[in-house]
């Protein structure tokens, strides 16, 4: 693990970007060098709350990216694993659950790691597009669309207008009252991803600049590439710097922990699954369950009415078994319910619990699958 501070030479790409351009002209460097067939990232359509994934062939079309989605809570890994094949080169932004989630699927053999590059962005949470719209409407003094940028800094939600105006609200008062970061963003403990090659954010960083933590040979050898064509300057950062950076992300991990000891109920004490109307929308949006075809829940005996589960939480607890260690707490299953289940909060429960029993932590742990995952069981 090294670090160093960078941003882009290229003026475009410099304004553009959130804190420096260096994730952009990193991509840039990657397509122009032929080094990938494409980039997935995400680009906003009819504003900051509606961005979408797209796959990116040209460098030209990269400026598009730039910058930061709060506001756009979307999940990358699913799309690769079920539509770009082993041979395609690709390269990815990923936030600490999208990492997390690619990891689990590549100890399962369905993403090739050998052909992705992936861009860590440090994340300190996400939020829902129909809350945000709602948060801006009722906390600032601004109409939501005419927002033109977002960014969570320094525990504020900064907002910047069309006529260059910015306004902030501290992110703790907003969560008191019901809005801020979706729920599964306040109990994440995993802010920065290293299992990236790169991880890029503006903690610790130089006004101007990213702090990034180069964190594979892959990952140097990215940087040392866009340095070498001049499209990134580089600069190592000082001892204050990175120590600043530890310590944005151990106040961020302490509030998560906070928020998980104030949002676990026992399992005996929900009453939320009594609403479960087997939809399968959870199981089909989760970034880490991919065997439909084989999915226990389509088996023949679960269509017929004459034996279809005999309480909702059956057919929960048949994803529980096989899905619950893997949890990444991207939150996805919870924002597709269309009963308000809080879903993600009793898998990641149950992954928490996992841990305590074997020291596996969902796409952070290394070189290894779930232990209750190998076909060599051991007594728990």
């Amino acid at each position: 693990m090294s670090y160093v501070l960078a941003k882009s030479k290229d003026d475009d790409i410099l304004s553009a970007g959130e804190c420096g351009g260096a994730i952009t002209s990193i991509l840039k460097y990657l397509l122009d060098e032929k080094l990938v067939d494409g980039i997935f990232a995400l680009r906003p359509f009819d504003d900051i709350y509606d961005a979408m994934p797209v796959f990116i062939t040209d460098s030209e079309d990269l400026i598009s990216t730039a910058g930061s989605y709060h506001c756009a809570p979307t999940m990358i890994g699913d799309i690769i694993e079920r539509f770009i094949d082993d041979d395609t080169k690709i390269a990815v932004t990923v936030k600490p659950c999208d990492m997390r989630a690619m990891h689990e699927l590549v100890i399962r053999h369905r993403i090739n790691d050998d052909n992705v590059y992936f861009i860590g962005l440090n994340c300190g949470g996400t939020v829902s597009p129909v809350s945000g719209r709602k948060m801006i409407d009722l906390f600032y003094e601004a109409d939501p669309n005419d927002v033109v940028s977002e960014e969570i800094d320094k525990g504020k939600f900064i907002i910047e207008l069309a006529d260059g105006g910015e306004e902030a609200v501290k992110i703790h008062d907003l969560e008191a009252e019901g809005y801020g970061r979706r729920n599964n963003c306040q109990r994440c403990d995993v802010k920065i991803p290293r299992m990236a090659d790169i991880a890029c954010g503006n903690w610790g960083a130089e006004d101007g600049w990213t702090f990034i933590e180069i964190n594979s040979e892959k990952g140097q050898k990215l940087v040392d590439g866009a340095k070498k064509v001049g499209i990134l300057e580089t600069k190592t950062p000082n001892d204050a710097a990175v120590e600043g950076r530890s310590k944005v992300e151990n106040i961020m991990i302490k509030m998560a922990k906070k928020n998980q000891d104030a949002t676990y109920p026992l399992v005996s004490e929900m009453d939320e699954w009594s609403r479960c109307i087997g939809c399968y929308a959870c199981r089909d949006i989760c970034p880490v369950c991919w065997c439909f075809e084989n999915c226990e829940l389509n088996k023949s005996y679960f269509k017929d009415e004459a034996n279809a589960f005999s309480s909702p939480i059956a057919f929960q607890g048949v994803r529980l078994s096989h899905m619950s260690f893997s949890c990444c707490d991207c939150g996805q299953c919870e924002d597709v319910c269309p009963m308000d289940i809080p879903v993600s909060l009793i898998f990641d429960k149950l992954q928490k619990k996992y841990y305590e029993r074997t020291g596996y932590v969902a796409g952070v742990s290394e070189d290894i699958k779930p232990p209750l995952y190998s076909p060599e069981k051991t007594e728990l």
